[in-house]
């Protein structure tokens, strides 16, 4: 099936993320060729500027078709700009353990809350460091480890040393090869202020973690089905995300039970769902299979 979406579609352009959309779809008009956009992020969240927000406006409806990954984001698009859409989501798959060698490993405290992503304000690690410190005198056996990097680095390490948290947190930085960190976790924490989807959360199930995801728009409601293998708690609620974390800490069978189920992601985003996904797309544009 991949091998027909790579090598039979040279009549269809694909193009991804907004500008490089707009100038697309300027590009190919009159051409007679069929296009397909993406957007990965709500709109609402990402300002591209006034110029091109108008020009999105107005030509995004002459795509044949916009792709996104979250049912939220392709609303968001089809109130903006009346273009014909479609959701599909990210392939989630993860190496099987010991696959990939070169890992990053780091010993602490015998039970570890794992989060990821960029160290930037849209992932919320203030707000998790905040909830953090509500419950980690409750709770001492736990860690919080922090993978990635960015430009807020230095102004979280500032927060947890106000916090008192220094030798409770610890920042792994960018990690090559995560999947062994968080397989060795005991739960995963996604503090996210918006998404486009939350590849971070979705791999962390796919490892096999129960999870914990504040339901920011838009994505982890795509991904964690409430209660059955994750829990999601309101948007940027720091209490809320506190007692959240607090009950699963002290709660073995409540995170035993969420994490057997969490893997069944990797059938739900498997490689061989999603390209059915754009197959059927190519089909309805009537395009050679």
């Amino acid at each position: 099936m991949r091998r027909a979406i790579r090598e039979s579609r040279a009549d269809v352009v694909i193009s991804f993320m907004d500008i490089v959309n707009i100038l697309t779809l300027l590009a190919t008009r009159g051409l007679q060729v069929p296009v397909i956009i993406s957007e990965r992020i709500d709109p609402s969240f990402y300002d591209i500027g006034p110029i091109w927000n108008g020009l999105r406006r107005l030509v995004y409806r002459s795509a044949d078709f916009l792709v996104c990954e979250t049912t939220a984001t392709l609303t968001k698009f089809q109130k903006m700009t009346g273009a014909r859409g479609r959701v599909i989501s990210n392939i989630i798959s993860v190496p099987s353990p010991g696959a990939v060698a070169g890992s990053q490993t780091t010993a602490f405290l015998p039970r570890t809350l794992a989060a990821m992503g960029r160290l930037a304000p849209q992932k919320g690690f203030d707000l998790l460091l905040d909830a953090f410190a509500r419950i980690a005198e409750r709770n001492p056996e736990w860690s919080l480890k922090i993978l990635g990097e960015g430009p807020l680095r230095r102004q979280l390490e500032t927060q947890v040393s106000s916090l008192k948290l220094a030798e409770r947190v610890q920042f792994l930085g960018e990690v090559v090869n995560p999947f062994p960190i968080l397989r060795a976790a005991d739960l995963f924490v996604f503090s996210s202020r918006f998404e486009g989807f939350g590849l971070a959360l979705a791999e962390a199930m796919a490892c096999g973690l129960p999870v914990v995801s504040f339901d920011c728009p838009s994505g982890p409601r795509d991904i964690v089905r409430d209660g059955i293998d994750g829990i999601l708690v309101p948007p940027e609620d720091v209490a809320a995300l506190a007692v959240t974390l607090d009950r699963l800490m002290r709660n073995p069978e409540e995170r035993s039970r969420l994490a057997a189920r969490a893997p069944e992601i990797t059938a739900r985003f498997s490689q061989e769902r999603i390209l059915s996904l754009w197959e059927q797309l190519f089909d309805e544009l009537h395009l050679p299979a």
